[in-house]
């Protein structure tokens, strides 16, 4: 039986890939990693991994991904980072993320902003590419 895939589309099995971070047996090592790992929480519809990852200066107060209709999450195309490596405080990370909603195709393009504190990744926020 082949193991599943990652929804973050590193080509690896999920398993080894985001759920260990989503299950929280380990922090994300990278901006990157962490980006991924979020958009597979999204996928997910974990809130809960999406509040821990969020720097709490930029974290909205609630996050409702219960919400009707929801997205069906496609695909996860990461096109630029910068920095963002274990050794950095800060990196980013551009990509594209695709969804339908209500059989409508859509993309969100973003730049978003990493930030490593106390040896842990937070999303800071992110720039809409239009």
């Amino acid at each position: 039986m082949q193991p599943e895939p990652c929804p973050c589309g590193s080509a690896l099995p999920f398993d080894s890939c985001c759920k260990p971070l989503l299950a929280a047996q380990r922090h994300a090592v990278t901006a990157e990693q962490l980006m991924r790992s979020r958009y597979t929480a999204y996928v997910m519809r974990n809130a809960a991994y999406l509040n821990t990852t969020w720097h709490p200066d930029t974290r909205p107060a609630s996050l409702d991904l219960d919400s009707e209709p929801s997205p069906r999450w496609s695909g996860l195309k990461l096109l630029h980072t910068t920095a963002g490596l274990a050794g950095d405080s800060e990196g980013t990370v551009e990509f594209v993320a695709r969804y339908k909603l209500n059989g409508r195709a859509h993309r969100i393009h973003e730049v978003s902003r990493f930030v490593r504190e106390h040896g842990r990744w937070f999303y800071l926020a992110g720039d809409l590419i239009q």
